[in-house]
Protein backbone atom coordinates (compact mmCIF):
# COMPACT_ATOMS: atom_id res chain seq x y z
CA UNK A 1 0.00 0.00 0.00
CA UNK A 2 1.43 3.33 -1.09
CA UNK A 3 0.69 6.33 1.13
CA UNK A 4 1.62 9.92 0.55
CA UNK A 5 3.38 11.64 3.42
CA UNK A 6 1.26 14.11 5.36
CA UNK A 7 2.18 17.51 3.92
CA UNK A 8 1.64 19.34 7.18
CA UNK A 9 4.00 17.13 9.18
CA UNK A 10 6.91 17.55 6.78
CA UNK A 11 6.73 21.33 6.47
CA UNK A 12 8.31 23.73 8.93
CA UNK A 13 6.09 26.36 10.48
CA UNK A 14 6.27 29.72 8.79
CA UNK A 15 8.04 32.36 10.90
CA UNK A 16 5.79 34.83 12.68
CA UNK A 17 6.04 38.27 11.09
CA UNK A 18 6.92 41.12 13.44
CA UNK A 19 8.67 44.48 13.22
CA UNK A 20 12.43 44.10 12.88
CA UNK A 21 12.97 46.77 15.55
CA UNK A 22 11.62 44.32 18.16
CA UNK A 23 14.05 41.52 17.27
CA UNK A 24 16.69 42.68 19.73
CA UNK A 25 14.44 42.44 22.80
CA UNK A 26 13.01 39.81 25.07
CA UNK A 27 9.44 40.86 25.83
CA UNK A 28 7.57 40.25 29.08
CA UNK A 29 4.09 41.50 30.02
CA UNK A 30 3.14 42.32 33.60
CA UNK A 31 -0.37 43.18 34.73
CA UNK A 32 -0.37 46.31 36.90
CA UNK A 33 -3.04 48.38 38.60
CA UNK A 34 -1.44 51.84 38.29
CA UNK A 35 0.66 52.72 35.24
CA UNK A 36 2.27 55.86 36.70
CA UNK A 37 3.24 54.09 39.93
CA UNK A 38 4.73 51.20 37.94
CA UNK A 39 6.69 53.52 35.65
CA UNK A 40 8.09 55.32 38.71
CA UNK A 41 9.06 52.03 40.36
CA UNK A 42 10.82 50.52 37.35
CA UNK A 43 12.60 53.73 36.27
CA UNK A 44 13.51 55.13 39.69
CA UNK A 45 14.20 51.94 41.64
CA UNK A 46 15.53 49.52 39.02
CA UNK A 47 17.04 51.75 36.32
CA UNK A 48 14.64 51.00 33.45
CA UNK A 49 14.03 53.64 30.77
CA UNK A 50 10.52 54.66 29.76
CA UNK A 51 9.97 53.66 26.15
CA UNK A 52 6.29 54.43 25.65
CA UNK A 53 3.22 55.46 27.64
CA UNK A 54 -0.36 55.43 26.39
CA UNK A 55 -2.62 57.20 28.86
CA UNK A 56 -3.30 55.33 32.07
CA UNK A 57 -3.63 51.91 30.42
CA UNK A 58 -0.29 50.93 28.89
CA UNK A 59 3.44 51.58 29.10
CA UNK A 60 6.66 49.88 28.13
CA UNK A 61 10.00 50.22 29.87
CA UNK A 62 13.35 48.81 28.84
CA UNK A 63 16.50 47.63 30.56
CA UNK A 64 19.20 46.37 28.24
CA UNK A 65 17.45 43.95 25.90
CA UNK A 66 14.40 43.47 28.13
CA UNK A 67 11.21 45.23 27.11
CA UNK A 68 8.70 45.08 29.94
CA UNK A 69 5.12 45.71 28.90
CA UNK A 70 3.01 47.19 31.69
CA UNK A 71 -0.69 46.49 31.10
CA UNK A 72 -3.03 48.54 33.24
CA UNK A 73 -6.77 48.18 33.74
CA UNK A 74 -8.53 48.79 30.46
CA UNK A 75 -5.64 47.68 28.24
CA UNK A 76 -6.26 44.95 25.68
CA UNK A 77 -3.58 42.82 27.37
CA UNK A 78 -5.51 42.87 30.66
CA UNK A 79 -8.92 41.79 29.39
CA UNK A 80 -10.55 38.71 30.94
CA UNK A 81 -9.78 35.36 29.33
CA UNK A 82 -12.54 33.57 27.36
CA UNK A 83 -13.50 31.52 30.43
CA UNK A 84 -14.02 34.74 32.42
CA UNK A 85 -10.83 34.44 34.47
CA UNK A 86 -9.32 37.84 35.30
CA UNK A 87 -5.66 38.46 34.56
CA UNK A 88 -3.93 39.55 37.77
CA UNK A 89 -0.46 40.59 38.90
CA UNK A 90 1.70 38.14 40.81
CA UNK A 91 2.67 34.51 40.49
CA UNK A 92 6.12 32.97 40.59
CA UNK A 93 7.41 33.39 37.03
CA UNK A 94 9.63 36.44 37.10
CA UNK A 95 12.09 38.61 35.29
CA UNK A 96 15.69 38.24 36.39
CA UNK A 97 18.04 41.21 36.51
CA UNK A 98 21.77 40.62 36.87
CA UNK A 99 23.44 43.10 39.21
CA UNK A 100 26.85 43.76 40.70
CA UNK A 101 27.03 44.19 44.47
CA UNK A 102 23.68 42.64 45.34
CA UNK A 103 23.96 43.65 48.99
CA UNK A 104 24.15 47.34 48.06
CA UNK A 105 21.01 47.06 45.92
CA UNK A 106 19.17 45.29 48.74
CA UNK A 107 20.11 48.00 51.24
CA UNK A 108 19.01 50.78 48.89
CA UNK A 109 15.69 49.09 48.07
CA UNK A 110 14.95 48.30 51.72
CA UNK A 111 15.44 52.00 52.48
CA UNK A 112 12.65 52.63 49.94
CA UNK A 113 10.41 50.11 51.74
CA UNK A 114 10.41 47.70 48.79
CA UNK A 115 8.90 44.33 49.77
CA UNK A 116 11.20 41.32 49.49
CA UNK A 117 9.80 37.79 49.12
CA UNK A 118 12.75 35.99 50.68
CA UNK A 119 16.22 36.36 52.14
CA UNK A 120 19.32 36.11 49.97
CA UNK A 121 19.81 32.61 48.60
CA UNK A 122 23.29 31.46 47.57
CA UNK A 123 24.01 28.68 45.13
CA UNK A 124 26.64 27.47 42.69
CA UNK A 125 25.84 30.26 40.20
CA UNK A 126 25.84 33.15 42.64
CA UNK A 127 23.32 34.68 45.00
CA UNK A 128 19.85 36.07 44.47
CA UNK A 129 16.83 37.59 46.14
CA UNK A 130 13.24 38.11 45.04
CA UNK A 131 11.23 41.29 45.45
CA UNK A 132 7.80 42.51 44.40
CA UNK A 133 6.91 45.46 42.23
CA UNK A 134 4.08 47.65 43.60
CA UNK A 135 1.46 45.21 42.23
CA UNK A 136 3.09 42.01 43.48
CA UNK A 137 4.81 40.99 40.24
CA UNK A 138 8.04 39.20 41.14
CA UNK A 139 11.54 40.33 40.20
CA UNK A 140 14.74 38.45 40.93
CA UNK A 141 18.00 40.32 41.45
CA UNK A 142 20.95 37.99 40.83
CA UNK A 143 24.65 38.54 41.42
CA UNK A 144 26.58 36.00 39.38
CA UNK A 145 29.53 34.24 40.94
CA UNK A 146 32.67 36.39 40.71
CA UNK A 147 30.68 39.54 39.81
CA UNK A 148 31.36 42.98 41.28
Amino acid sequence: MNQEPNATSSQAAAPIAHPAALDNFAHVRYQVTDIDRSIAFYTQQLGFALEQKVGAVFASVTLGRLRLILSGPGSSGARPLPDGQQQRPGGWNRILIYVDQLDGHILRLKQQNIRFRNAVEAGPGGKQIQLDDPDGNPIELHEALNAG
